[in-house]
């Protein structure tokens, strides 16, 4: 059956069995938490979903195991670069009870609009656009305190009542861990044409490395393809010497020469994108709903991401039959 996993046991009742997870022949399956989550039955709206993601050339999720690794700045500043190329970019803001996406692009004060197609995103510019649950606030300090079936049906809204129109790339910022908002993510794709893969984030000490490794063995579980791996945070940078310093040194075994995210890479057989140092106009820039590079095009970590941007390009080979550019 093409729902049973790889490394499920004989008589798999499959994944979107009413059985998943449940039946005898699930115990001690490595999948038994997964498929016992995650939805069942066909999605009744899965053809309009697909109908809307059929015009979308590529969609890539952004993840991390662990929390404050810089998963959204990472989207925001990709989507950016990305959308400096001429591509049509759509970013969603999967984290639905910390959304931070309006802040970091500079469209916090907007609006989500209603036409007759659905739900218009906030354009960033002419190439960029970005949905998220913080534009459906009364107050930016206003709590979402929504349960697991609420934030699945906010994000099935994100990809089934937006109005996203004809896309390059659809980029996903998602919360950290591998929950509800992942697994919804994951079926919602699959089920609507598929999905290119992720992006996982980490930081270099151990304590994170940790973590991303979980998101990887998800990935794997959930058979998600990984595009590579960004260790960011990757050491401080002077601005005003580009002197580098290690600020969160990982733990080095003798004659080891890769660390972080790269061992991580090398042990999970994906590729390793780069490296983003802490930059302190970095920060500013978030905070100023701008590119980095639109102010220090020439700074590490300006060059940093645009490497990174430039090997996910390739890695999705976007450049093919990408959508026309107008002057």
């Amino acid at each position: 059956m093409a729902d049973v996993p790889s490394d499920a046991p004989s008589h798999c009742p499959g994944t979107e069995s009413a059985d998943a997870g449940r039946a005898s022949a699930c115990q001690g399956c490595p999948n038994q938490a997964l498929c016992m989550s995650a939805p069942k039955g066909p999605d009744p709206d899965l053809p309009f979903i697909k109908e809307r993601m059929s015009v979308i050339r590529h969609k890539v999720l952004v993840l991390s195991g662990k929390g404050g690794v810089g998963k959204s700045t990472l989207t925001k500043e990709l989507g950016l670069a990305l959308g400096q190329l001429k591509y049509q970019v759509g970013l969603i803001d999967a984290d639905i009870c910390g959304p931070s996406l309006p802040r970091l692009v500079g469209v916090l004060r907007e609006e989500v609009h209603q036409s007759n197609e659905g739900w218009e995103p906030v354009a960033v510019d002419e190439n960029v656009c970005v949905v998220s649950v913080g534009f459906l606030l009364r107050d930016s300090a206003e709590a979402v305190m929504f349960r697991g079936p609420q934030k699945n049906s906010m994000i099935k809204d994100f990809l089934k009542s937006v109005s996203w129109g004809e896309l390059d790339l659809l980029l996903v910022d998602t919360p950290p861990g591998t929950s509800d908002e992942h697994l919804s993510l994951s079926t919602l794709f699959k089920g609507a044409g598929g999905l290119d893969g992720a992006v996982v984030v980490t930081t270099p000490q151990d304590v994170a490395i940790a973590d991303v490794r979980k998101e990887l063995n998800f990935c794997k579980k959930a058979q998600i393809r990984v595009l590579g791996i960004v260790e960011n945070m990757s050491g401080f940078v002077c601005p005003k010497c580009n002197r580098s310093t290690e600020i969160f040194a990982p733990q080095r075994k003798p004659g080891q020469s890769k660390t972080g995210g790269e061992l991580l890479a090398e042990e999970f057989g994906v590729p390793f994108l780069g490296r983003i140092p802490i930059d302190p106009r970095l920060m500013q820039s978030c905070e100023e709903g701008e590119a980095l590079s639109a102010r220090h095009p020439s700074c590490a970590a300006s060059e940093a991401l645009a490497t990174v941007a430039a090997k996910l390009a390739q890695a999705i080979d976007l450049s093919t039959g990408r959508l026309p550019v107008f002057e």
